[in-house]
Formats: structure tokens, sequence, C-alpha cells
């Protein structure tokens, strides 16, 4: 069994952005040489999240507006974490989208169903933040 780790490294000038890392995963699976196996892909920040969903900017929009009004930003007084940061609202944010995502590799492909696309979610931006890419097979 072989097994292949990579740190991914995003800045976002904003306070959130959805990105698709879809394309730089593929070539981490690429780097590692396994064909037969599972690949994990995780948000290393409690801040952010890395999650599966279609690549459609009606849905991204549709995200924003739904994380919003489950954990408006603003006021910042609403939360009681935010008596000395102002990003209560993104650790809710990436606890509903979720820390990870582990994909099948089958004959050296991520094993996605139809639109399936890997996404790092960023809730607090405007810092370099890091993504775990570990896969493990043969």
């Amino acid at each position: 069994m072989k097994s292949y780790r990579k740190e991914l490294w995003f800045e976002v000038n904003q306070r959130r952005k959805l990105i698709n890392i879809t394309d730089e995963v593929e070539l981490c699976l690429k780097e590692s040489g396994i064909t037969e196996g599972l690949l994990l892909c995780n948000a290393m920040h409690i801040t952010s999240s890395v999650f599966i969903n279609d690549d459609e900017s009606g849905l991204h929009h549709d995200y924003e507006t739904w994380l919003e009004k489950l954990a408006p930003e603003k006021p910042y007084s609403q939360y009681r974490h935010n008596s000395y940061e102002d990003n209560a609202d993104a650790h809710l944010k990436r606890t509903v989208m979720g820390r990870e995502i582990v994909v099948a590799i089958t004959d050296g492909n991520l094993d996605f169903g139809p639109w399936e696309q890997i996404f790092y979610g960023e809730f607090d931006g405007k810092r370099r933040k890091r993504v775990l890419v570990k896969i493990i097979g043969e």
C-alpha cells in the first residue's frame, strides 16, 4: 500500500468565496501514482470547508444566501465568540458545510457521480490557509 500527502495553500482576498479545487486534487492523484484506493481532502482551518457539489454559479449564490440566513456575519455583537474576534459566523458556516470529503479512486480516477466537483469554501478569508490531500491505496 502507498501513501501520499500534500498541502494546498489558498489566500482569498475577501471574507467568503467558493473555489473549485478539483483540478488541483486530480493533479495530486496523478502525482501519487495510486490507481485504486481512497482520497481524503480536508480543510486544515476551522473557518473553511471542503465539500462536493455542482459547479454552477446560481447554486453558489444560493449557498451564500442560505448560509448568511443561517449564520449572518453581522451584527458581530450577536455572537459571544466575537468578544475578541469577528468570525463566529465563519465557524458556524464551516460546521454546516463540513470539514472534509472522501472519494474512491478507481482506475486512476476520482470516482465521481455526474456533475460532482470538489470545492474549498472560505468563510473568513484575507489570510493564508491550507487544505490537506491524503491518498492511500495501490
